[in-house]
């Protein structure tokens, strides 16, 4: 696991964080994913690096490592 992304069982009910700061990875890449843009976020959230959201978005990409898709049921 990247070091920029910790999970604290006292912060943000241990979710994974950005540097242990209440920053959820899951919210980085909700402002992402609504198109926000990197320089965006760092107006916006001076606590965060560039380098924290990149942590973000490659955490992401190491929860897709799946060997396999089941479909929901509803």
């Amino acid at each position: 696991m990247n070091s920029r992304i910790t999970i604290d069982p006292g912060i943000c009910h241990g979710k994974p964080c950005i540097r242990g700061l209440r920053y959820p990875v899951a919210s980085v890449l909700e402002w992402l994913a609504g198109g926000m843009s990197t320089e965006e976020i760092l107006a916006d959230y001076p606590d965060l690096e560039s380098e924290d959201i990149l942590a973000a978005l490659a955490y992401a990409a190491r929860l897709a490592h799946v060997n396999r898709v089941e479909p929901l049921t509803a």
